[in-house]
């Protein structure tokens, strides 16, 4: 039986992206734009769908590769907050290998900069049972701004 219990944890990411506050939006209110940089690591086969405005879901899931194995993946979300170009506030939860590893509140604020898009993402989570960490979801997350800089820098 696995032991139960929940490490819950905070933290916060900025960037600075080259691009307007509207391109940086429309990277994560477009389907097809999000899937390039959200989704950028999923194989053949792997399904999402997302219905961006308030009260509307996204759900994807699919198979991908961490620590040198490989891990099916749930992610469902429902957005509870849209600005256009200013604010997105979402909640969401994971699974790994049909196990329920985390809930979390994501919050990501859009200003701007003299370069271009200050970015803020600020993610409260619940990681359950030793399936998930903070630490490795932060890493996570990190690695998606980067792949979404590629996109919207272009």
């Amino acid at each position: 039986m696995t032991d139960r219990n929940v490490v819950h944890a905070t933290f916060t990411l900025q960037r600075t992206y080259r691009a307007s506050r509207h391109k940086v939006f429309a990277a994560f209110s477009d389907f097809k734009t999000k899937q390039k940089w959200f989704g950028s690591d999923a194989p053949e086969g792997a399904a999402a769908n997302m219905d961006f405005r308030v009260g509307g879901r996204e759900h994807s899931h699919g198979v991908a590769e961490q620590h040198g194995s490989t891990h099916a993946y749930r992610f469902d979300a429902i957005y509870l907050d849209i600005i256009e170009n200013e604010r997105i506030i979402y909640a969401y939860d994971m699974d790994a290998d049909g196990n329920h590893i985390s809930a979390s509140l994501t919050t990501i604020e859009l200003t701007d900069a003299p370069e271009g898009t200050h970015l803020k993402l600020t993610e409260q989570g619940a990681y359950l049972d030793g399936f998930d960490d903070p630490k490795i979801r932060e890493d996570g997350t990190a690695g998606l701004l980067s792949a979404l800089a590629r996109i919207v820098e272009d």
